[in-house]
């Protein structure tokens, strides 16, 4: 079995993002990245189904060189090989960041397609929810989003999508796409093994290939952060008798009207 996986170096969760002066581009000058949470899921996902059928799994990212980062720390944790869709610049929109993907999936089939690719539901930092879809609709497979459970069939595969008071069972032919949901697994961490593995595989380098799409960015924005103040009410016993008063009043009156219903 092949499985490719898509992955995208964004800024690590809880860091404090700034903007550069111009507006265009986040100040990456002491940011930490990692790969998208839903994408982590998707990779062990993948490595898991290889555990379990047997094949191999590919990691794909496009970007700029430092993205090699997150294709070996994908080998680290049981990806086969990776491969850098290098682009001079990573403020691709959705439309141009799909047909370069799709072109990368069309040279890496010249002898045999993936039988499955996976994208994250949606990327970390732009959440678009537009790459997988568009990949997939260029290479005239069957894609679900939301993916929370995948089984492999003989010809085919088997997607559980999550809503509400209840679950979808989806059935593929495959190859086919799946937009997979943090929640999946729980990805693992590297062993010291992985590791070493990871930094002496070779990756596969394909230069991008796509015309600009329809979406300019014209300026990013920073909010302005919100400031919350805490009131100190008191210490020790003084304290913890004005912290008590408003939710003994709250049950009081909780009390009070369901009695007044009961009768």
């Amino acid at each position: 079995m092949k499985i490719l996986c898509c992955v995208k170096r964004v800024p690590a969760p809880g860091a404090k993002i700034n903007v550069t002066a111009d507006g265009q581009d986040v100040d990456a000058a002491h940011l930490g990245f990692t790969t998208s949470p839903h994408e982590e899921c998707a990779v062990e996902g993948a490595v898991q189904l290889i555990e379990e059928h047997g094949g191999e799994v590919t990691v794909l990212t496009l970007g700029t060189g430092d993205a090699e980062e997150q294709l070996r720390y994908a080998v680290s944790v049981g990806a086969t090989h990776g491969v850098l869709v290098e682009a001079d610049t990573i403020q691709w929109d959705p439309q141009r960041t799909a047909q370069a993907i799709t072109a990368a999936v069309q040279e890496l089939e010249v002898d045999e397609p993936f039988d499955l690719i996976m994208f994250g539901n949606e990327s970390a930092d732009a959440g678009g929810f537009q790459v997988g879809i568009r990949t997939a609709m260029a290479l005239g497979r069957p894609i679900v989003q939301g993916i929370k459970g995948v089984e492999i069939g003989d010809d085919t595969i088997t997607a559980r999508r999550e809503i509400d008071g209840g679950f979808e069972v989806y059935k593929l032919p495959r190859p086919a796409v799946l937009g997979i949901k943090e929640g999946l697994n729980l990805p693992r961490y590297p062993t010291m093994k992985g590791r070493l593995a990871s930094k002496k595989v070779e990756l596969n380098s394909i230069t991008a290939s796509a015309a600009e799409g329809g979406q300019v960015r014209v300026k990013l924005h920073r909010p302005e952060e919100t400031v919350s103040e805490t009131v100190i009410l008191g210490t020790g016993a003084e304290a913890d008798a004005l912290g008590r008063r408003p939710w003994a009043a709250r049950a009081q009156t909780t009390t009070r009207r369901s009695r007044r219903r009961s009768r």
